[in-house]
C-alpha cells in the first residue's frame, strides 16, 4: 500500500474584509482532504507581522496580530464542529516579527522561509490581504511567491465592491492651485525671457487639465493657499541653511580619520496632519545629509541617521517646526519639539497637543 505524503496548507492572514471567507475556505479544503484520504493534512494560519524594531508601538501591533488568530480560533471550533478529523492539525503563529518588511518581496522572502521549514506544498492567498497596511499589494505577492516551488492560489471569495475615486470633484480652488504651483516651478526653471512667460503658462494650464480632477485629498483654501506660498518662500531659504550645516558636518564626519559614524534607525512621530505637510517634511529630511526618510506611516516617520548629531536635530524638531510654520501658521509653529513631547530620549511616548491643524492656522 501506497502511503500518501502529508497535505500541507499555508494561509497567511491579516484583518482584512474577506479574511472570515478565506478562512472558511482553507478549513473546507483541509478537512475534505483529511476526511477523504488517510494521509495526514496541515493547515497553517500565520499572521504576517511587519514590526520594525525601532517602532514602540511593536507590542501593541502583535497583539492585534494575535487577537486576529484568537478569532481564527473561534472560527475553527465554528466550522470544524465537534467531531474534526483526527488527522488534521491545525497551526496558528505570528512570522515576520523579527524582520523589517516593506516590499512585497519581504513579505514573499518570509512567507517561502516558513513554508519551507514546514515543506508546505500550498498556500492559499486572502484577496484582500494587506498587512502593511497600505493598498492591497495581492499581485505583486502573487508575483514573488512564484520564486518558490509552491502552489500559489487565491481564495475564490466574494470581495465587497471596491468603487477608488480616481476623479474627484475638480473645484476652482484646485484649479488655481495647481496652475499657481506649476508655473511658478516653470519660472523657477527658466531664463524669464518673455516665451517663457507664454509657454510656462500653456503648460501649466495643460498640467492644471490633467491633475486638477486627481490632486488634493481636500479642498485647498483659496484664504490659505496665499499665506501658505509665502511662508514657503521663509522656508526654503531656512532649508537650504540646514542642507549647508549637515553638508558640513557630515564632511567633517567623513574626512576624520576615525569616522565617528553612528548609524540608527529612528522613529519620529511628527505633529504633522495631511498629504502636503508629510510629504514636504519626509522630502525635507532627506535633503538634509545624515538622514534619510525610509518610509512614513500616518504621522510615524522611520528615518535613518548617520550620526548622533544629526538625531539630535532631527528630535529637537527645526525642520517640523518650520513645516507647521509653512502649512499652519504661526500658532502650530508654537506646539512642543518632539524632545519635548517625550521623543529621543528612549520612552517612545507623545502627546499631541493640538487636535486639528485647521483651527491653528495663521490668522
Amino acid at each position: 500500500m501506497t502511503v500518501l505524503p502529508p497535505r500541507r496548507l499555508l494561509v497567511p492572514v491579516a484583518d482584512s474584509v474577506t479574511v472570515r471567507n478565506t478562512v472558511a475556505y482553507a478549513i473546507e479544503q483541509a478537512e475534505s482532504a483529511a476526511r477523504e484520504g488517510q494521509q495526514q493534512v496541515s493547515l497553517h494560519l500565520v499572521a504576517v507581522a511587519s514590526t520594525r524594531a525601532v517602532d514602540p508601538d511593536a507590542q501593541t501591533e502583535l497583539g492585534q496580530a494575535k487577537d486576529l488568530l484568537d478569532r481564527i480560533e473561534v472560527w475553527l471550533d465554528e466550522d470544524l464542529g465537534a467531531d474534526p478529523p483526527s488527522n488534521l492539525d491545525v497551526e496558528l503563529g505570528v512570522i515576520g516579527a523579527d524582520r523589517y518588511l516593506f516590499s512585497p518581496g519581504d513579505y514573499a522572502d518570509v512567507i517561502l522561509a516558513y513554508a519551507d521549514e514546514h515543506s508546505i506544498e500550498r498556500v492559499v492567498l486572502d484577496p484582500e490581504f494587506n498587512p502593511g497596511g497600505t493598498t492591497p499589494m495581492l499581485r505583486p505577492l502573487e508575483v514573488e511567491l512564484v520564486r518558490g516551488d509552491i502552489d500559489v492560489e487565491t481564495a475564490p471569495v466574494e470581495r465587497p465592491a471596491r468603487s477608488t475615486a480616481l476623479a474627484r470633484a475638480a473645484t476652482l480652488p484646485k484649479y488655481l492651485t495647481i496652475f499657481g504651483a506649476s508655473y511658478l516651478f516653470y519660472l523657477l526653471l527658466s531664463s524669464y525671457k518673455p516665451l517663457d512667460f507664454l509657454t510656462g503658462a500653456i503648460t501649466a494650464t495643460i498640467v492644471t487639465a490633467l491633475l486638477a480632477p486627481i490632486a488634493f485629498s481636500r479642498q485647498p483654501s483659496l484664504t490659505r493657499v496665499p499665506g501658505q506660498f509665502a511662508r514657503m518662500a521663509l522656508y526654503i531659504p531656512y532649508l537650504l541653511k540646514e542642507i549647508a550645516i549637515a553638508n558640513l558636518e557630515i564632511a567633517y564626519v567623513v574626512l576624520h580619520p576615525s569616522l565617528p559614524i553612528d548609524p540608527e534607525m529612528v522613529e519620529l512621530e511628527a505633529a504633522i496632519w495631511g498629504d502636503g505637510p508629510v510629504t514636504t517634511l519626509a522630502n525635507s529630511i532627506t535633503l538634509t545629509p545624515g538622514t534619510l526618510t525610509v518610509s512614513v506611516s500616518e504621522q510615524a516617520f522611520d528615518i535613518h541617521s548617520l550620526t548622533g548629531s544629526a538625531r539630535e536635530d532631527l528630535f529637537d524638531g527645526g525642520l517640523e517646526r518650520a513645516v507647521r510654520f509653512v502649512f499652519y501658521g504661526r500658532e502650530a509653529a508654537a506646539i512642543p519639539s518632539p524632545r519635548e513631547r517625550g521623543q529621543g530620549d528612549g520612552d517612545g511616548t507623545i502627546e499631541s497637543d493640538i487636535d486639528d491643524p485647521e483651527v491653528a492656522d495663521d490668522d
